[in-house]
């Protein structure tokens, strides 16, 4: 990686998205194969709080990219804000929150009900119809992904 963690964190507040956009890629990337994001999980958790819904997004994202990291069960603590953006105020930063969620129950098995009770719970009632539709397909597939039993031996 060319750019230090911290500069690419930098980034992902760029007033430009296409800047932004590829830090989160890169930031995305390095979380998939180390925990060197993983120590910025609280501005991360921050983000979540932000006016912007880019920035809201980006810090749904690297959160659950980091969650395979989280041996400090930071994501548990927080947990219930993550959710809430089940019904965020914009409907893409929603449907990104929903297909998140299941690489989050894949690492934190023990927050896997939590979150499908969240999902089946979801009000969708105040999105327009053409999302309302998109996103109770989201929230159907991501139980079906988070309640399938593990791929494995069984014996």
């Amino acid at each position: 990686m060319s750019e230090s963690i911290d500069t690419l964190f930098e980034r992902l507040f760029d007033k430009s998205n296409s800047t932004a956009y590829a830090a989160l890629q890169d930031l995305q990337k390095e979380s998939e194969r180390s925990d060197r994001v993983y120590r910025y999980m609280d501005k991360l958790f921050d983000m979540l709080d932000s006016d912007n819904s880019y920035i809201r997004t980006r810090g749904l994202t690297l959160i659950a990219y980091n969650s395979k990291w989280d041996k400090d069960n930071k994501i548990d603590e927080i947990i219930d804000g993550y959710l809430k953006h089940i019904t965020d105020v914009k409907p893409i930063t929603a449907r990104q929150c929903i297909k998140l969620l299941p690489m989050i129950a894949k690492h934190k098995p023990e927050l896997k009900s939590g979150i499908v009770t969240a999902l089946k719970k979801a009000n969708i009632s105040g999105y327009a119809d053409s999302m309302r539709q998109l996103i109770y397909k989201d929230i159907q597939k991501a139980v079906a992904e988070i309640e399938k039993p593990e791929q494995g031996w069984e014996g």
